[in-house]
């Protein structure tokens, strides 16, 4: 059985995959390459940043200790943090952001379908949320993915970097802790790898329409979930935790 604590974990791990990735799209904002994008990536932000804060605020009220989903999003340190290495990576050029949307959506889209119909009424019912905007996302990328894959020479060369580059750190999605396990058995949420199979179905649906092959990877890569990071979320922390940090407690 998931104790409070275990599930505060689970909620604040998920709640750092969507803070992190939505602060990395948001990046985009004014320097997307089309106007319809200078829109649409900052909305996708939202859409996960909104997420985020729902988790951080029902993780806050499970602990009972006065804090809030700020306190989890700017208070804590690199190490405290439990996001998938994938979603801290750099945005590099529009093929690496498109394509690492579509691997974390790609995953999210049936996770949320599950819990949605799972045994916490209060995650089911962010989850029935969730699932519409996530939909979208998984759409919105996958349409990108294939044409750059299917465009010219030189966006498919890009797509094919973004695929070598990101897809070993794709195995982590489907990596499951120690409180995972005890809200699996619970019912609260469902086995990341008995998602793998949706995954890869919608992959490999982009990617043949993108003429873009599966890369085997030999060494996958690991440890976010651990707090192990690389220094590429240390630079993004100091941007997104600058002004709590500069100015505690600071109100509008």
């Amino acid at each position: 059985m998931a104790s409070n604590s275990e599930l505060i974990d689970v909620l604040v791990t998920l709640g750092d995959d969507h803070l992190i990735l939505g602060h990395r799209l948001s990046q985009w904002c004014g320097h997307a390459p089309m106007l319809e994008e200078d829109l649409s990536m900052p909305n996708m932000a939202l859409d996960l940043i909104g997420q985020a804060r729902n988790l951080y605020s029902y993780a806050a009220d499970l602990e009972g200790r006065g804090r809030t989903e700020d306190d989890f999003a700017y208070l804590r340190s690199d190490r405290e943090y439990r996001n998938c290495l994938m979603v801290e990576r750099p945005n590099g050029d529009f093929a690496h952001t498109m394509l690492r949307q579509l691997y974390f959506a790609a995953f999210m889209k049936p996770f949320w379908e599950r819990v949605a119909a799972g045994s916490d009424d209060r995650l089911a019912s962010y989850a029935a949320k969730a699932v519409k905007e996530v939909s979208y996302h998984v759409r919105h990328a996958g349409e990108w993915v294939v044409r750059l894959g299917d465009g010219t020479e030189h966006s498919a060369a890009r797509m094919r970097e973004a695929v070598d580059a990101l897809h070993p750190y794709t195995d982590e999605l489907f990596t499951v802790t120690q409180p995972m396990r005890k809200a699996i058995e619970k019912g609260i949420i469902p086995d990341p790898k008995d998602i793998k199979d949706d995954w890869m179905v919608t992959i490999n649906l982009v990617f043949n329409q993108a003429f873009l092959a599966v890369p085997e990877v030999a060494f996958p890569q690991q440890g976010g979930r651990e707090g192990l990071h690389t220094e590429s979320l240390g630079h993004l922390l100091s941007e997104l935790q600058y002004m709590q940090r500069a100015y505690p407690g600071l109100s509008w």
